[in-house]
């Protein structure tokens, strides 16, 4: 017998899910314009701290405040998470990122029948509802708990930065599959440490650097 909320997990964080997060890149192509990324070992450096200074410290553990707020049907407690996540956007190609792929998401949810009532009342009452706060309703609708769903956040972010390296650096899906063994360790702990941080705070400098420099990068393949 397949585990339970198995294949909501996996649709949740398939690449197939549309709300266009193969266009970014969230800084790492002008990482790699700069020369801050230019091979496998540069790339786990790079990956390896977006994890562990930014993702586990401060994305991570709101992301599973607005799963428990969303879970638990407390619409205050998401509305106030999902206002800190949009006021912590250190950049406008980052708020942009956010607020276009949560209006993606929001479309597919309010076009399913999964979704509630209640978190459908919510969600239209948001103008402008961002990724995070739309991924946790997506894990309401689908029955996925704080901890599936943050791990299938951090699943899709690694694997659309993997597909970002191959695309730009370019990385053969080999070394990609070789940085993947290399990142899971990596993955598991920031989740852990993400579920146990009870004060989210980071100050990721290099990535805000990073996605100012790509906004006004000349060439360039991904939206930020």
């Amino acid at each position: 017998m397949i585990a339970a909320g198995f294949w909501s997990l996996l649709r949740l964080a398939s690449p197939q899910l549309p709300i266009g997060g193969y266009s970014y890149s969230q800084g790492l192509e002008a990482a790699l314009e700069h020369g801050l990324v230019k091979d496998a070992d540069s790339a786990f450096a790079w990956l390896a701290d977006q994890l562990h200074l930014n993702l586990a410290r401060f994305e991570g553990p709101l992301l599973a405040e607005l799963l428990r707020a969303a879970l638990a049907s407390d619409w205050s407690a998401l509305s106030d998470a999902a206002e800190r996540h949009r006021a912590s956007r250190e950049t406008r190609e980052l708020a942009q990122e956010s607020r276009q792929m949560g209006f993606s998401l929001a479309q597919l949810l309010d076009a399913l029948p999964e979704l509630d009532d209640a978190a459908r009342t919510w969600l239209a009452a948001q103008s402008e509802p961002s990724l995070t706060a739309t991924w946790a309703l997506a894990a309401r609708a689908w029955g996925l708990s704080v901890e599936q769903a943050l791990g299938a956040w951090l699943w899709s972010w690694l694997e659309n930065q993997l597909a970002v390296l191959m695309k730009a650096l370019p990385l053969g899906q080999l070394a990609a599959q070789k940085l993947t063994s290399r990142l899971l360790p990596e993955l598991d702990r920031a989740c852990s440490s993400a579920l146990a941080e009870e004060a989210p705070g980071s100050a990721p400098f290099g990535l805000a650097l990073a996605s100012m420099a790509h906004e006004s990068q000349y060439s360039r393949l991904f939206r930020s």
